[in-house]
């Protein structure tokens, strides 16, 4: 319940700001900026919700410093770190292709690698902020810029196929 909070503000915030702005660039800046703030919203709703709730209680439980040591669930055996890896991978890979589509700016290697990085660290600051039950990682951050990395890779392959895609969709009527 304390989610859908959230998601309900992430949607009124999508029509009243973000979709007259995008719809007056045309249909093919509707739809992609549409599909990446449906997948950072998908982004929060891992790594950060509920936010709105749990604002009122920051404060209320220790703050764990981030852990440093890279890796180090790995080197210990600890935990299921070959899924947490993984899934750090997979979280970012749509980040690094819908950057460059986004924000014709970002459309290099460098960017990419240094916005997917701002994001994961905004994620790693904020996330024992909002809840005494989560930690941040140094291992979480490198493995979410290799997911970055890996989709403008990706981006970089099927770039005339994107193109494509996003001709056709400012081409309909």
């Amino acid at each position: 319940m304390k989610v859908l909070i959230d998601f309900v503000i992430l949607i009124i915030l999508y029509f009243l700001v973000f979709y007259k702005k995008w719809k007056l660039k045309g249909k093919d800046k509707l739809f992609i900026n549409t599909i990446m703030y449906i997948y950072l919203s998908f982004v929060l709703y891992f790594t950060l919700m509920p936010i709105l709730t749990s604002l009122l209680f920051v404060f209320n439980h220790p703050y764990d410093p981030m852990n440093l040591v890279p890796f180090i669930d790995v080197l210990n055996g600890r935990g299921d770190f070959v899924r947490q890896i993984g899934l750090n991978i997979i979280m970012t890979i749509p980040f690094g292709i819908l950057l460059p589509l986004v924000n014709e700016k970002c459309n290099n290697f460098i960017k990419v690698i240094f916005y997917t990085f701002l994001l994961s660290f905004s994620i790693e600051i904020i996330q024992p902020l909002i809840s005494g039950t989560r930690s941040s990682d140094i291992t979480d951050i490198i493995t979410n810029v290799i997911g970055g990395f890996i989709g403008y890779i990706l981006y970089l392959i099927f770039r005339p196929i994107i193109f494509k895609m996003l001709d056709f969709i400012k081409n309909l009527k």
